[in-house]
């Protein structure tokens, strides 16, 4: 009886065979989002009013700014340009984002 001779795959043909499949691409980074730990909005003390008046009066639009700020439960920064700074509307926009005084935490400049 005559041995038949059979074309092996290759390695790197075979490892494909094992590879995880990701049928809804995208759905891990749904599900970090999803992860994410909502947090209260800190209610500031006497003390941090003031610090973060005086914070605020070196603002200047032009200016490098990073802002702390409370956004739909979770504190984001921002680092940019001060766009816009309306006492009258209470509003700071950094490029262009629009932030309310009574949302931010923090200001360096």
């Amino acid at each position: 009886m005559a041995s038949k001779s059979i074309n092996k795959m290759p390695i790197e043909e075979r490892a494909k065979q094992f590879m995880p499949f990701a049928a809804l691409r995208g759905l891990p980074d749904a599900l970090a989002k999803k992860e994410k730990i909502l947090v209260p909005k800190i209610e500031l003390s006497p003390e941090m009013e003031e610090e973060l008046d005086r914070q605020m009066h070196r603002l200047a639009k032009g200016k490098m700014a990073a802002v702390v700020y409370f956004q739909n439960g979770e504190y984001i920064k921002i680092t940019g340009l001060v766009a816009r700074l309306d006492e009258t509307s209470r509003l700071l926009q950094i490029v262009n984002t629009k932030i309310r005084f009574e949302d931010i935490l923090q200001v360096e400049t």
